[in-house]
């Protein structure tokens, strides 16, 4: 025996329901896959900066090197820097560090 009902009007209400039910599982489904997405985004570190510009120690705390962004040889007294900033300072005799070459990444050469 068939546990469906036997009669038209009752199937047809009960293929109304169960279209219904779907559509509110795959809502559902969207929705936690979106906060899923916004999850993992925030678990990300987010990229490293395009230049550094590390600073000395002390008062004033001047600039003393620059680096590019992913430079494995970065302290903890690098400040992230845009292009124009970093060939700036390359322009006005800060060093560039002897690792990642961000003068030659800039296009800057004595």
């Amino acid at each position: 025996m068939s546990d469906l009902p036997p009669d038209l009007p009752r199937l047809r209400t009960l293929e109304t329901w169960l279209a219904l039910s779907l559509d509110r599982v795959r809502q559902q489904i969207t929705a936690a896959e979106r906060q899923a997405a916004a999850e993992a985004a925030r678990r990300e570190p987010p990229p490293p900066p395009d230049w550094l510009i590390e600073h000395g120690i002390g008062v004033g705390r001047s600039p003393v090197r620059v680096h590019v962004g992913s430079c494995w040889d970065t302290r903890s007294r690098c400040a992230a820097a845009d292009r124009d900033t970093a060939r700036r300072a390359l322009a006005d005799g800060v060093e560039a560090c002897t690792h990642c070459r961000p003068d030659t990444a800039l296009g800057v050469l004595d």
